[in-house]
């Protein structure tokens, strides 16, 4: 049985910072440790002004994720969170629409999920140089039978501001 595997590793160039993932078995087992992935890249924004950056995610597949926006109350939101950070000041996140998804036993009622992969864009105005935030995204997935504790994945969103 292959495990799903996520390693981060970041290196520091002369041209800013570079944060790389790797990343196992998107097909992984329920028992797997996690059922979404962080897909790091490196970004960059101008100096000083309002910038985008984004969160890009992937759902395991056979599995979905609640959106942030969930239509039940007893469902637990898709929800970014982000630390403060010295010379970044980040804005009100903005979450992708989800998607309705229904069981078979119950096809009248739709729920709001994500699946496969969907990106979170965080706005930001930055001082120049080499800045990292640190945060976590909490969700609950589920499969076609289920849904299972949430989880919470640790993020690290490293940019470069010029």
């Amino acid at each position: 049985m292959r495990r799903f595997g996520l390693a981060l590793a970041a290196w520091v160039t002369g041209a800013g910072v570079l944060l790389a993932q790797q990343v196992g078995d998107f097909n992984a087992p329920a028992k797997a440790k996690g059922y979404v992935v962080y897909a790091a890249e490196q970004q960059a924004v101008a100096a000083g002004k309002p910038g985008m950056l984004e969160l890009r995610f992937q759902v395991v597949d056979g599995f979905h994720v609640n959106s942030h926006t969930p239509k039940s109350e007893l469902l637990i939101a898709t929800q970014v969170t982000l630390q403060p950070a010295e010379g970044v000041k980040a804005g009100a996140l903005v979450y992708p629409a989800g998607t309705a998804y229904s069981f078979s036993f119950d096809p009248k009622d739709k729920l709001d999920v994500y699946s496969g992969a969907f990106t979170v864009k965080v706005p930001v105005v930055a001082t120049a140089g080499a800045h990292t935030v640190d945060g976590s995204l909490r969700y609950q997935a589920c499969d076609h039978a289920a849904c299972y504790p949430p989880k919470t994945l640790p993020v690290q969103l490293v940019f470069m501001a010029k």
